[in-house]
């Protein structure tokens, strides 16, 4: 499966004012896996673009201004167990354009139920250094360098 390829995909690191990143429950899991949001980006998508496209798809707003991105893409590989049933079958993993933004919203805004197939069923916000701790395993490296490149928009 090693030669499948990855991917691309945009991820947002969305702070409040108070330097908390939202993150959010998936809906199509049985564990109580947490991530933030991200998603596809379509052939030609400027991922500047896409980051916003994804939020306002998978939490119902896109009032955000990004503030800062990770230089270089990051690549996650599933395990055994999910190569061939995630991502359709057809990945190996993703290649992630990652982006820090900066809500301008009200909380009242965030709303996971405006797809008709919502990708998560809860959200909160959390310190930006929890996120490797409790994302699943496999994307713990990923988060861990989201952690120390994003550090600084963490906080008050």
């Amino acid at each position: 499966m090693s030669q499948l390829p990855y991917r691309r995909n945009v991820g947002a690191a969305l702070f409040n004012a108070e330097g908390r990143v939202l993150i959010a429950r998936r809906a199509d899991v049985a564990q109580d896996a947490w991530q933030l949001p991200q998603g596809g980006l379509d052939e030609g998508e400027d991922p500047r673009i896409a980051v916003l496209r994804e939020l306002r798809e998978e939490i119902g707003t896109d009032h955000a201004s990004i503030i800062g991105e990770v230089a270089e893409w990051l690549n996650y590989d599933l395990p055994p167990e999910l190569l061939g049933k995630a991502l359709r079958g057809r990945y190996r993993g993703q290649t992630q354009k990652w982006f820090a933004l900066r809500f301008l919203g009200e909380d009242s805004e965030i709303r996971l139920d405006l797809d008709p197939h919502p990708e998560f069923n809860a959200w909160r916000w959390a310190e930006l250094a929890e996120l490797p701790r409790i994302v699943v395993a496999f994307r713990r490296p990923v988060y861990q360098r989201l952690a120390e490149e994003f550090a600084r928009f963490a906080g008050s």
